[in-house]
């Protein structure tokens, strides 16, 4: 959500066509399972894939292998903020930023 800057994240999800209960469960991290329309749901309103909004945390017991599937949902915490960063860079360097992006855009069709 914050990557998205929606600024209210329960009122957006709610105003979607998730349930005012479920969302609330969802931004508090109060649940153990989602069902998969929820998460294709999540997906479609966010422009993004499962791999974005899963984030899977071994505990002291779960050693995995380096190669196994699940290390890809492991994310790695940055402080990197690049809102501010958009915010605070040069016109120039910011042309530049669009132009790789276009440039990206244009190789995936």
């Amino acid at each position: 959500m914050k990557t998205r800057q929606i600024e209210r994240p329960y009122t957006y999800l709610v105003k979607q066509g998730i349930s005012p209960h479920t969302a609330h469960k969802l931004l508090h991290s109060q649940t153990r399972t989602v069902r998969l329309d929820h998460i294709e749901r999540l997906c479609e309103i966010l422009h993004c894939d499962p791999n974005d909004l899963i984030r899977f945390k071994p505990n002291s017991i779960q050693k995995q292998q380096t190669n196994h599937p699940l290390q890809k949902l492991i994310q790695k915490e940055t402080d990197f903020d690049w809102q501010n960063s958009l915010k605070t860079m040069p016109l120039e360097k910011l042309k530049e930023l669009s132009k790789l992006i276009t440039d990206a855009e244009n190789k995936e069709e």
